[in-house]
């Protein structure tokens, strides 16, 4: 998939499938705009569900899409829950982009649907990847598989994970807005394949830069990031994987970053923290719909 950016003389872009995006405010005129968009967005939120509505949401549409981490997959219950943004943070080399790569290899070796993966620092590994795939133990029994060899296997896998590296928020902005089109026009298929996951490497790195003063509407930048992402894990049933840093809260102790407005977009938070020396890493909740914080497992990351 690929970003055709340009600007127009009233300062939005427009994409390759013609959907256009606005970049930062730059005047009053733009302000309104900006605001008109954000109703708009509250519009849809505003929809109203009975409870059977929310049942049967629930028990027929959110499934789990399953890491391939163990400690992981049996705290939240089987894994990654579809139509839920799940944000995994920690230090720095603590395990959160392998949980991205486990992931990612997990569900396309499983073929259980395609994964976008929005690499914003250059971490995503092929050679991690083919890593990952060779150490499931039981994809080789699935009906074709076993007739390939090593190398058409991973070939078949790799094929499943789309990856587009994405810099900045504008680039962000345009490169969602495709897959809320594609998705739409079922375009983004392989084979029948649906995208199932949405994995952003980390999302603070586009977020941090504009909330930090420099865009007067940063803070309403990340708030539409995060309801365009919700509103795609919820109408199209995707699960959405996102890593976070951590920063200073003061007195030696660390937090997620990008402050108290985000903190509350994830359904589901976790902390990740590695042991000094291996390779065993403790994934902590911080917040989710039905667990209680402070709830830990301990899963095998290696590097």
């Amino acid at each position: 998939m690929s970003a055709t950016r340009g600007r127009s003389g009233e300062g939005a872009t427009t994409s390759g499938c013609g959907l256009k995006r606005r970049n930062a405010p730059q005047d009053h005129e733009d302000s309104e705009m900006m605001n008109q968009d954000q109703l708009s967005t509250e519009d849809w939120c505003g929809r109203f569900w009975n409870g059977m509505e929310l049942l049967k949401d629930v028990n027929e549409k959110k499934h789990f899409l399953p890491t391939g981490l163990e400690g992981i997959d049996t705290l939240l219950g089987g894994g990654l829950r579809q139509g839920q943004l799940t944000e995994i943070t920690g230090p720095s080399s603590s395990g959160k982009t392998q949980v991205c790569l486990h992931s990612a290899s997990n569900i396309a070796a499983k073929q259980m649907g395609l994964v976008m993966y929005l690499d914003t620092s250059n971490s995503f590994s092929p050679s991690r990847i083919a890593t990952i795939i060779y150490g499931i133990s039981d994809l080789f029994g699935q009906r074709g598989f076993e007739l390939q060899t090593k190398d058409a296997r991973l070939k078949s896998v790799m094929k499943s994970i789309i990856c587009e590296s994405v810099f900045d928020i504008f680039a962000l902005f345009e490169v969602l807005h495709q897959l809320e089109v594609s998705l739409l026009n079922c375009k983004v298929n392989n084979g029948g394949s649906k995208v199932c996951l949405l994995i952003i490497d980390s999302i603070s790195s586009l977020l941090a830069p504009i909330i930090g003063g420099k865009y007067p509407q940063g803070r309403s930048m990340m708030i539409s990031v995060a309801m365009i992402l919700k509103k795609l894990a919820d109408e199209h049933n995707l699960s959405v994987l996102v890593t976070n840093h951590m920063v200073s809260a003061g007195n030696g102790a660390v937090k997620p970053a990008l402050g108290e407005s985000w903190k509350a977009v994830p359904h589901v938070r976790l902390m990740i923290s590695r042991e000094c020396e291996n390779n065993i890493c403790t994934a902590t909740v911080l917040k989710h719909t039905l667990l209680a914080s402070g709830r830990t497992a301990k899963f095998v990351a290696p590097s």
